[in-house]
């Protein structure tokens, strides 16, 4: 498989597995929308990291198998590629990136789709499709623009240009960078971590941001307001609420 699922402890990795470059040719696009279906139904995954190894991340679509498509065969596909990112960055549980090495093209796009995003010192990443005579097609017009803002994105993809991890860290494309052989240790703590939150709350709060900045402040406002009455239903609230009188803050064991 081009990419593997690997869950212990809480915390899924998913691992793109297509030497030499991670190159997101049908197959593996197909088999992210499987594999994020599956982790979405999973109640013991309680957070993911996406994971291309140590040496790189994706370094974007199979340019030879798009190549062979013609027009109609585009209008086709197009649907599915969409939808096999917006299945990762639909999953409702925390996601970290760990990034290394080349994120470029469908690779970023690919790590827009996480929450948050751990960098190597040596990662590139952008939105090389101009050069190629496109644009990006998996995303990154609309979610590099939302998260860097409309200038910065246009700058990338207009250009074609790789932005290397300090960059990138300075334009809010990457939160976090630290050296190629913590990465994945670093995301995975991160990940850890909230796997033993309050799964519930989590989804809320993810659901409410991510659907928020789609709608519009007042349907966001709704969806918080909806989400956070409903969190007063469920046994979290009370396990959170007790442990923080009876022990105080940031003590509370959530099942």
């Amino acid at each position: 498989m081009t990419v593997n699922l690997e869950v212990a402890d809480g915390v899924g990795t998913l691992r793109l597995d297509r030497p030499p470059m991670n190159a997101l040719d049908i197959a593996t696009q197909d088999r992210l929308r499987e594999l994020a279906e599956e982790i979405t139904r999973r109640d013991e995954v309680r957070a993911v990291v996406i994971y291309g190894g140590e040496k790189v991340f994706a370094a974007g679509a199979d340019i030879k198998e798009m190549r062979e498509m013609d027009h109609a065969a585009m209008v086709a596909r197009a649907g599915d590629l969409q939808a096999a990112f917006t299945a990762v960055a639909r999953i409702p549980k925390p996601v970290a990136a760990a990034v290394t090495g080349y994120a470029l093209g469908g690779g970023c796009e690919l790590a827009l789709c996480a929450d948050i995003r751990v960098a190597a010192d040596n990662a590139k990443l952008g939105q090389p499709e101009i050069l190629l005579g496109l644009i990006p097609g998996a995303g990154g017009t609309q979610r590099l623009a939302r998260l860097v803002g409309p200038s910065r994105a246009k700058d990338l993809i207009f250009t074609g240009r790789q932005v290397k991890a300090d960059e990138a860290l300075s334009i809010g494309l990457v939160d976090r960078v630290v050296p190629a052989a913590k990465v994945y240790e670093t995301a995975h703590a991160w990940a850890a971590r909230l796997a033993k939150g309050p799964a519930i709350a989590l989804r809320a709060a993810k659901e409410s941001v991510d659907f928020g900045l789609d709608a519009g402040i007042d349907t966001g406002l709704a969806i918080e307001r909806n989400w956070f009455a409903g969190l007063f239903a469920t046994e979290d609230r009370e396990t959170g609420m007790r442990s923080f009188v009876e022990d105080g803050p940031g003590k509370a064991v959530f099942r």
